[in-house]
């Protein structure tokens, strides 16, 4: 129902996560990644050196996915970092050709999935950044 809250399953209390607020990570350089980031893929950085993601943003997917990998998992390769950012893209063709006008290597692309297409690649600091057009 619109305006009522929304139940958990089984718990009817107040205190649940509701979703992710902010993603948050070290740098050696938070200039230059988060320029990196602007001039790359198009983050808009505000005045404070971040950026706002909008839920609302024409083609965003409903939800976002949280997951914990086993340490053992070998989805982040080659990164060696312990996280990956998986950011919804409105149209991957698009946001490659950008890429690679801008020299970056893309890892892997996948248009098989179930879930909408993916492509991959590595920031400057060897963070892996997923990219992915949901399926429509």
């Amino acid at each position: 129902m619109a305006g009522q809250p929304r139940k958990y399953p089984g718990d009817d209390s107040a205190g649940h996560i509701t979703g992710v607020g902010g993603v948050f990570f070290k740098s050696r350089d938070p200039t230059a990644l988060a320029a990196w980031y602007q001039d790359v893929l198009g983050l808009n950085l505000e005045s404070w050196g971040g950026a706002l993601l909008r839920y609302d943003a024409p083609q965003h997917p409903p939800m976002l996915v949280w997951s914990v990998f086993s340490e053992s998992t070998d989805y982040f390769a080659p990164s060696q970092r312990d996280m990956m950012i998986n950011y919804a893209v409105d149209d991957l063709d698009a946001l490659l050709a950008k890429l690679q006008a801008k020299g970056v290597e893309v890892i892997k692309r996948d248009d098989s999935d179930p879930n909408g297409r993916f492509a991959w690649l590595l920031d400057p600091e060897g963070n892996k950044v997923e990219l992915w057009e949901p399926k429509r």
